[in-house]
């Protein structure tokens, strides 16, 4: 399929979406988000596809929603219309069962990030900045809160959220949006040696894991989580990728799910 905002790249079961209008910085307009939408839904459900790497072609990863968009939707149902779309797409993202990596650099506002937010792990250049900016231009940053505040806490989500202010990707790390820097010329590197550990995992366990961290986010520990969690254990271990991954452990062999795989990019390049 042809698209005319995103590319998408698959080397060795990992698939590379590329954010590619660079002339507006990446800004997600309406054919972005249908795209985006649309490519989260047919990667959730390509078995082909073991992780997903999110990234920005040109100067930065992502600034945000078009403003121009922003202008000529006018009308509350238009305007309702949008914002579900944009909702649908964070959601589609979050909730992919592979794992998902933000390769971040340059500078990321508003909307971006909430695509950091969602994935699973994100990976910054040292050099990179971030602003939740909605706020200047009368808005909220509504649509990607809920992904924000699992990822930084309520706290860090109210200070940025409403001070609107830059912030460095040294402060990304402290609370806990991005999990790891590097140099910008070696950011390739550091996706890479995170694909590298996750290929290692069950995709089947993988998902399993997910669903269940994102299920008891928000939930305290009581002894009927403890029982829900000894359930959802014991499920997995009855299934036949469990049984693979113990038999391999015993017999000295690779599991099935593994795979020789070339590296999504190489260390002195800048993308993927």
């Amino acid at each position: 399929m042809r698209h005319k905002t995103i590319d998408i790249h698959a080397v060795d079961r990992v698939a590379v979406i590329w954010l590619n209008r660079p002339e507006v910085r990446n800004a997600l307009n309406e054919a972005m988000v249908a795209e985006l939408s649309s490519a989260f839904e047919s990667l959730n459900a390509d078995d082909s596809v073991r992780a997903v790497v999110l990234a920005g072609r040109g100067a930065c990863f992502c600034a945000g929603i078009d403003v121009e968009w922003l202008k000529r939707t006018s009308g509350a149902a238009a305007q309702t219309s949008a914002a579900r779309r944009l909702t649908q797409m964070f959601y589609r993202l979050y909730a992919l069962k592979k794992p998902t990596v933000a390769r971040v650099h340059g500078t990321s506002y508003a909307g971006a990030l909430g695509l950091i937010a969602a994935c699973d792990t994100a990976i910054a250049a040292q050099d990179a900045e971030f602003c939740l900016s909605e706020v200047k231009l009368g808005l909220a940053a509504a649509t990607i809160m809920p992904y924000l505040v699992h990822a930084i806490g309520e706290r860090h989500a109210r200070r940025y959220a409403l001070s609107a202010e830059m912030f460095t990707a040294a402060e990304a790390y402290r609370i806990g949006l991005v999990h790891e820097l590097a140099l910008e010329k070696e950011l390739d590197g550091a996706v890479n040696d995170i694909l590298g550990h996750v290929m290692q995992g069950a995709p089947g366990a993988q998902a399993s894991a997910k669903d269940l961290a994102m299920s008891l986010a928000a939930e305290p520990i009581t002894p009927a989580v403890a029982s829900r969690t000894a359930e959802h254990f014991a499920a997995i271990w009855a299934s036949g990728e469990a049984r693979e991954g113990i038999s391999a452990l015993l017999k000295k062999r690779p599991p099935a799910w593994l795979a020789p795989r070339r590296a999504a990019g190489r260390r002195k390049k800048s993308s993927p």
